[in-house]
């Protein structure tokens, strides 16, 4: 990108800009988010805590899907109380847990198909997940690319202000 192109702003605007906070669009989209994410995690820690005699493996994975539940619950909260206009940097850490949690679940399937009898329908799993994982990660390259170019017009604009000083 080059400095060149960059439009003039006044320090009034940079600092307006910068001040702002997240949308009613957004401010809705997270808080859509955090209840679904507390609702599924409230179902799936009540399924484990009342059902004491479930084999192993699904205890395992009631305790993922609950952490998983609980991490998105924790992102949600803190892009709430934070309520600054940093989407770029909220999507790049919502990019990677996505990346995480894909990857997560499929690795799950895999060992799933390949340690237990239930075969086929776990590879479909896993396939599906690779298909998310895919998208998961080009949404994470995506994500980044947008905010190392946000940086560096933050950057510009910086030296910009600077010399106007």
């Amino acid at each position: 990108m080059n400095d060149s192109n960059l439009p003039a702003v006044s320090v009034a605007e940079v600092q307006r800009l910068i001040s702002g906070e997240l949308s009613l669009r957004a401010r809705l989209g997270y808080v859509t988010l955090l209840l679904f994410a507390l609702a599924m995690t409230a179902v799936v820690a009540s399924l484990w805590l009342t059902e004491p005699r479930l084999p192993a493996r699904t205890q395992i994975a009631f305790a993922v899907m609950v952490g998983i539940g609980l991490s998105w619950t924790t992102y949600a909260t803190w892009v709430l109380t934070r309520r600054r206009v940093l989407l770029a940097g909220h999507q790049v850490i919502a990019a990677r847990m996505a990346v995480a949690f894909t990857t997560i679940f499929v690795l799950g399937s895999l060992a799933l198909g390949l340690w237990s009898a239930v075969g086929r329908p776990a590879y479909a799993a896993a396939a599906f997940a690779g298909v998310m994982l895919v998208v998961a990660v080009a949404m994470l390259v995506s994500s980044r690319r947008r905010f190392d170019d946000l940086m560096h017009r933050r950057r510009a604009l910086e030296r910009e202000l600077s010399h106007q000083a």
